[in-house]
């Protein structure tokens, strides 16, 4: 039996933030100088009492009230996420609580973040298929918006908040994988929380407020990103990691029937869609109205799209997770 995705469900905040509102923050800029360089139109925000689990707690209840599975039939729980409730425990353990999980099932927390669905898929798979578990909840849940200083508009305008819950089960044709990752964590430092683990500890220094060059307001408690170096890292490293997986699958680019690639921004992704030659119409996109949710973008497009009726069974999809770490994987997915 093969690893298989049976079904997707996505929760997004209430709250919603507009270009309109961005602008008015920041009167310099203008709506149309923001759609069209990151395609962008709203991102939602989790409230301030709304954290990561209570994101993927509900985006599970979704996936129930699909009807595709039930509570008492999860015997594993992936989740991934970099704003987790608490350093510890796992927020996996609370998750199970909360959602009824049998006290059987094995849950873990994963921090990683763009690359995240891809990297669970994998660990589903090899749980699903070396007998571990039959029917896996891979959740991803981000609420970034916590992370980002409102003064910062290099990170405002891209980051949404948001959760998707994944059923992974054993079943019949070809499923999930190959897998391809990557790692360089020389690139650690491009885009990063500098503050709050071990190593740099929240003080009053670490939350100085400071002023880039650009106008970037933020505090080294606050998300950083050098968007030049993530960027020149996306147009290296993509179109060769897309190239090792069609040939670990024996397949060309012509008989894949649909690309889902991490929805960083309309700007990289169709830098990256031009440059790899995949064509408009199988290049798969939902970002307007969702932004950057991290890990969480791809199986956003994946459930709008099968829902839309544009993924059907059967049909071939590659889907390419990248960024933060440095990190990145692909795998190609069977749809049934």
């Amino acid at each position: 039996m093969k690893a298989v995705i049976r079904g997707i469900a996505y929760h997004l905040p209430e709250q919603e933030l507009a270009n309109e509102q961005l602008t008015a923050d920041y009167p310099d800029w203008h709506i149309e100088k923001i759609q069209e360089k990151i395609g962008i139109q709203t991102r939602h925000i989790a409230a301030p009492e709304e954290f990561a689990s209570d994101l993927g707690v509900t985006a599970c209840r979704k996936l129930f009230a699909s009807g595709v599975c039930q509570a008492h039939d999860i015997d594993f729980l992936l989740f991934c996420t970099q704003s987790p409730d608490y350093f510890l425990p796992t927020t996996a353990c609370l998750v199970q609580d909360r959602l009824g999980l049998p006290t059987h099932a094995g849950a873990l927390d994963f921090n990683l973040g763009c690359s995240g669905y891809i990297y669970g898929l994998g660990l589903a798979k090899g749980l699903v298929e070396t007998g571990q578990a039959r029917n896996v909840l891979l959740v991803t849940a981000e609420t970034y918006s916590k992370h980002i200083h409102p003064g910062d508009r290099s990170v405002r305008m891209i980051f949404g908040d948001a959760a998707a819950a994944t059923l992974v089960s054993a079943g019949a044709g070809e499923g999930i994988g190959p897998l391809v990752y990557g790692t360089d964590g020389r690139g650690g430092d491009n885009l990063m929380v500098p503050s709050g683990g071990m190593r740099q500890l929240r003080t009053d220094e670490t939350a100085r407020l400071q002023t880039d060059k650009k106008g970037n307001t933020r505090t080294a408690d606050h998300l950083f990103m050098n968007g030049p170096k993530v960027f020149t890292f996306t147009q290296k490293a993509v179109p060769t990691l897309v190239d090792t997986l069609l040939a670990k699958c024996g397949l060309t680019l012509e008989s894949v029937d649909h690309f889902v690639f991490h929805q960083a921004n309309h700007y990289m992704l169709e830098s990256l869609r031009r440059k790899i030659r995949i064509p408009q119409e199988k290049f798969l996109t939902a970002f307007e109205h969702f932004g950057n949710t991290v890990s969480s973008t791809i199986p956003i497009v994946l459930q709008e799209k099968v829902s839309q009726g544009v993924i059907r069974p059967g049909h071939r999809v590659m889907l390419v997770g990248f960024g933060v770490g440095y990190s990145w994987g692909a795998t190609m997915v069977e749809w049934v």
